[in-house]
């Protein structure tokens, strides 16, 4: 594992725990009640959830979709875009069942 895939990873942990972490409070109080920068962080949280729907060949059996092969270096730098704010514009919904980043910005134009 090199360095910027471990960095990434760690930064994705940290913005999945923060946002479990903040899951109650939302729960209880409501997005409105979190700070710019804890809404931030949710959007970005569940931006990588779906992300991390990526349709792997090995599910296709599951899923009905076919699986596509995408290189670590290209899922590494979507996930680092995505934490790093390049896609805070794009809807949610653009990162669901995707294979790379740049998939995700042709589905959220699109209007999918």
């Amino acid at each position: 594992v090199g360095t910027e895939h471990y960095e990434v990873a760690r930064q994705v942990q940290s913005i999945l725990q923060r946002y479990k972490e903040l899951q109650d409070i939302i729960a209880i109080m409501g997005m409105d009640e979190l700070s710019d920068e804890d809404k931030l962080i949710v959007a970005r949280a569940r931006k990588v959830q779906r992300f991390l729907s990526q349709p792997f060949s090995v599910a296709e059996q599951f899923t009905g979709m076919e699986g596509k092969y995408v290189p670590l270096k290209e899922t590494i730098r979507g996930f680092k875009e995505i934490i790093e704010g390049k896609h805070d514009d794009l809807p949610e919904s653009a990162f669901l069942f995707v294979g790379t980043i740049e998939e995700a910005v042709e589905k959220a134009k699109k209007g999918e």
